[in-house]
């Protein structure tokens, strides 16, 4: 009998496995229960009993009209009741956008053929040229002290390059005059900028970003496009966009600001219909310079001039700023950047119904036009900037950690320094896997709000990891703020990129899991559509049809994520690689794991989930990290699977694979329900937790590659900034390197000689001037010593400054 009932547990496995159909397991239950009530010797009765209630069983779940009426129609009823309020916005929020490669990951078996299909990134010639010429030429106009401490502003020089060479325009069709990149061309200007000035990258992004720009392309008129979108592309116009004030930050949809529509005067036209707009918002960039106001605001018709209700949603409107009664110029101060951000307001300003985005037909559809654009802007913007920073600090870091010398010894080759070496280097190389996968995602006319709201936050916050990280291995170097200093400005702006676009705390708690929870999974979005559809029969046939699809899909990933977890993903048949095979299989398991649990966490919680922000969050994390390791495997692959780049991808694969396993244990630990938290660990650890974070051997092996010239170290850093010359501090720094490393056989020859006594000066550049007299080393190699020690003087010296100058910049 124990192996009649090993069996049946079996066969139910292999049926959930496979994804068996609803008929598929009304057939094996026709067979099964019979064998085992036979098997179990019961009575006569009894066995009449089963096959009375097998039968009924079978047809209740067998015919499509019974199933809806005694089995759908009562679950529908119940979903009706429990499930949460969803307010107008967070309806829109859902709706917008699109569903990608997050879909594969909740599906519980991710196809890595399809990922691996996708096209490498890449740029075309004129794109490149771009990068080349114009972008470099930009940089290298480009003082960060100058500006930030000096200026507040950038140099007249530079605005105005900014304008003629279309950098306001990336994003505009060629036929308006713009530059028409594609997403990664956009990525790769802003990633490349941001490495040189905080500030000239903010600058640059933002008019390509959400913005007057991107909404009229979308929404605008015929008139309104014709009207901006060439002066916006040549810079004839500075746009920025009004969203959030005091009372309204990350809850956008409370914007208390407001547009009265009603007849008044406008440029020497007498009662013509328009709106009457009150606003006061802060935290808008560019509003100091703008010459083209975006304003989102709540419209009301209480006079009903246009019909219908009085309410009529949240509206967007594209003012002149020098349209009566808009106030701008005032500047906020973001942790001494120096990019244009400041509050704007307005106390009913008479504007005509022609300045509202899309004119009277897109009225009360401003939240959805945001939604929507937000994900292209999101995906490009804040992941090309930190990957800049990121990339810069990752170049500096194993260079200064070379050049650097306390005890004789480089300080990059001090275990404790190698530690945050290593997590600069892998951090660099997931963000920037990412932020060109997602930028791909773009150029496929996808709309990623999942992924957009992944890549957001990750990016700033593994940003903010290791520019903590290289400003420990600088010391000194990275604290003294001046010309020299090529880290303090990001480190002190950091927490701006975290902050905006969606605040990362609430990015992680209630955006990532809740919004992909019921945008990517499979049958969720079809089951609350037909939850709230009005027409009875229709909605009862297809939460029918979801509901059974459902079941399937969640039985499927409770036993692939058994059986996954008991062979530790091992058999999982995968894309081909013998470095990277391992990787995918875990990644499949846990995709199926991460299906299994999403459905547990809401079939048990129900609308209690969205105020289990714990809860969600660690779910949101596990859905981030298989996004980033799917972008690290895509990077490995695309480019070659080179063999030097392993340390980076073993590295941050293992790190986390780790933090997956670590949000799986804190969602078990912590999840309400006694019986579903044992049921969650048997399913998803039925084998116990075996992954390990990264080794020290492993991160010796990135730290060396950060340290050594080389082809990965230029692949990892690629796409930035690099002067020429020995003059600027990060050229300074480059030229250090490379003569160091060609020092160090000479200076191991003065140092032999020291140790033999030939040489006893306790100056270094008296020690060089003794070993040359003393026939140690050529006259040559003499000067080569003197150069490598002028320029590891100047890599590590720090500004100072007369008190007086100091004095005369403060605020």
């Amino acid at each position: 009998m124990f192996l009649t009932i090993l069996g049946v547990l079996a066969i139910f496995l292999l049926l959930a496995f496979f994804r068996a159909t609803l008929t598929s397991w009304l057939i094996a239950l026709m067979v099964i229960v019979p064998v085992i009530a036979i098997r179990a010797s019961i009575s006569e009765t009894a066995l009449q009993i089963v096959y009375i209630a097998l039968f009924l069983f079978i047809v209740f779940f067998g015919i499509p009209v019974l199933r809806r009426a005694v089995i759908s129609a009562p679950i529908l009823k119940f979903f009706r009741k429990v499930l949460p309020q969803i307010s107008s916005t967070e309806q829109e929020a859902i709706d917008a956008g699109t569903v990608w490669w997050d879909g594969e990951l909740f599906s519980g078996h991710p196809n890595w053929d399809k990922l691996l299909a996708y096209p490498k990134c890449g740029l075309s010639a004129d794109e490149q040229s771009f990068l080349d010429n114009e972008v470099e030429q930009l940089c290298a106009m480009l003082d960060d002290w100058d500006i930030t401490h000096t200026r507040a502003d950038l140099p007249p020089e530079v605005w105005q390059f900014i304008r003629d060479k279309g950098f306001f325009g990336m994003i505009i069709p060629k036929q308006y005059g713009g530059l028409e990149f594609s997403a990664q061309a956009h990525s790769a200007v802003v990633t490349k900028v941001a490495s040189r000035s905080g500030t000239a990258a903010v600058t640059v992004m933002v008019p390509n970003s959400l913005g007057p720009a991107e909404l009229l392309l979308h929404y605008g008129t015929t008139e309104q496009k014709d009207r901006y979108l060439e002066r916006l592309a040549k810079g004839k116009e500075v746009p920025c966009f009004a969203l959030t004030g005091p009372f309204a930050g990350s809850d956008a949809g409370a914007i208390p600001d407001y547009g009265v529509v009603g007849y008044g005067d406008f440029n020497g036209q007498q009662n013509i219909l328009g709106v009457r707009v009150t606003w006061e918002k802060r935290y808008i960039t560019l509003a100091p310079a703008a010459t083209l106001l975006g304003l989102a605001f709540k419209l009301y018709d209480p006079e009903h001039l246009l019909g219908g209700e009085v309410g009529r949603g949240i509206t967007l409107a594209l003012i002149p700023t020098d349209t009566p009664g808009v106030q701008i110029g005032r500047r906020h101060f973001p942790l001494n950047s120096a990019f244009l951000n400041g509050p704007t307001q307005g106390d009913a300003v008479f504007i005509p119904m022609e300045y509202i985005i899309g004119g009277a037909t897109r009225i009360g559809q401003g939240w959805r036009m945001l939604m929507e654009c937000l994900a292209a802007g999101r995906s490009i913007s804040l992941p090309a900037s930190s990957a800049g920073a990121m990339k810069l600090a990752a170049r500096t870091s194993g260079a200064y950690g070379r050049v650097r010398k306390q005890f004789k010894v480089s300080i990059g080759k001090f275990e404790g320094v190698e530690e945050p070496l290593a997590r600069i280097g892998a951090h660099t190389y997931m963000v920037d896997s990412a932020r060109r996968l997602t930028a791909l995602a773009i150029d496929l006319h996808e709309k990623p709000s999942v992924i957009s709201a992944i890549i957001k936050y990750h990016s700033t916050e593994r940003g903010r990891i290791v520019i903590n990280d290289a400003m420990d291995v600088h010391g000194g170097k990275g604290i003294c703020l001046g010309p020299d200093n090529y880290l303090g400005r990001f480190y002190e702006q950091t927490p701006v990129g975290i902050t905006v676009e969606g605040a990362n705390i609430l990015t992680r708690t209630l955006m990532i899991f809740g919004q992909g929870a019921i945008r990517s999974h499979p049958y969720v979005l079809k089951e609350i559509a037909a939850t709230l559809d009005q027409n009875h029969k229709r909605a009862l046939i297809n939460f029918d049809t979801a509901l059974f699809e459902h079941i399937s899909f969640a039985l499927c990933n409770a036993s692939r994520s058994f059986i996954y977890g008991c062979l530790g993903g091992r058999a999982i048949s995968v894309p081909h690689g013998v470095e990277t095979r391992r990787y995918y299989q875990q990644l499949t398991r846990y995709s199926a794991a991460f299906a299994f649990s999403a459905d547990i966490a809401m079939a048990v919680l129900g609308g209690t989930l969205k105020r289990r922000e714990k809860i969600s969050a660690r779910l949101g994390d596990v859905l981030s990290q298989m996004y980033l390791c799917s972008a690290t495997l895509k990077r490995f692959e695309d480019d070659g699977r080179p063999a030097a780049d392993l340390p980076l991808l073993d590295w941050s694969m293992q790190d986390s694979l780790y933090k997956i396993q670590d949000a799986f244990a804190g969602v078990i630990q912590n999840f309400p329900n006694p019986l579903m938290r044992g049921l969650l660990s048997v399913m998803i650890f039925p084998a116990g937790k075996n992954l390990m974070p990264p080794s020290d051997h492993t991160g010796h092996l990135v730290a060396a590659l950060l340290m050594e010239p080389g082809e990965a170290r230029d692949r990892l850093c690629a796409g930035i900034y690099i002067p020429n010359g020995e003059q600027d501090a990060v050229g300074a720094l480059e030229a250090a390197l490379l003569s160091t490393i060609a020092c160090e056989p000479v200076h191991a020859l003065v140092e032999a000689a020291r140790k033999a006594k030939k040489v006893k000066a306790l100056q270094e550049l008296e020690r060089i001037a003794e070993a040359r007299d003393a026939g140690v080393i050529t006259t040559e190699q003499a000067l080569q010593l003197e150069h490598d020690y002028a320029l590891r003087r100047k890599v590590i010296m720090v500004d100072d400054f007369d008190p007086a100058a100091l004095r005369a910049n403060r605020v």
